[in-house]
């Protein structure tokens, strides 16, 4: 099947989720959110989002960020808990894994996700989106 196929399949999959993320996106419009179409992501970046501890969250094709780029160097989540000593990643890279993970699973991401234990180093989508943006591969949670 050819890619932009499988691509428009998995925008129409996750819709649930972008809604959400367009509505958050929206309401930070007013205090200083600002959108970008980042083509390589699949999504809408509301960059300057004036809410939260920092960084980035994604919701189906949309990503929320705080700061004025994705192109920033971060730490994992194991290298933050202090299991190893990992090499930075970028931020847009990390994030840009999530919305491949929302594109194939769709409205079962959100419980797939909270149930794999949510924000923190424990969960199988944060360890897979931190393991692509080092290697550009290897965005899907499971074994193959």
């Amino acid at each position: 099947m050819p890619r932009m196929l499988l691509g428009g399949i998995g925008i129409a999959w996750t819709l649930p989720n972008t809604l959400l993320g367009l509505v958050a996106g929206a309401a930070g419009l007013a205090f200083g959110a600002r959108p970008r179409l980042d083509r390589r992501a699949c999504a809408l970046v509301f960059q300057r989002w004036p809410w939260g501890p920092g960084g980035a969250m994604t919701l189906g094709n949309v990503i929320l960020h705080t700061g004025d780029t994705l192109d920033v160097a971060c730490t994992t989540y194991a290298h933050r808990a202090g299991i190893c000593e990992d090499p930075m990643i970028v931020l847009g890279e990390h994030e840009r894994a999530h919305v491949f993970q929302y594109m194939a699973l769709g409205p079962l991401f959100l419980p797939l996700y909270l149930a794999c234990g949510g924000i923190s180093v424990r969960n199988r989508f944060e360890r897979a989106a931190d393991r692509y943006a080092h290697s550009g591969r290897g965005w899907w949670p499971w074994p193959a």
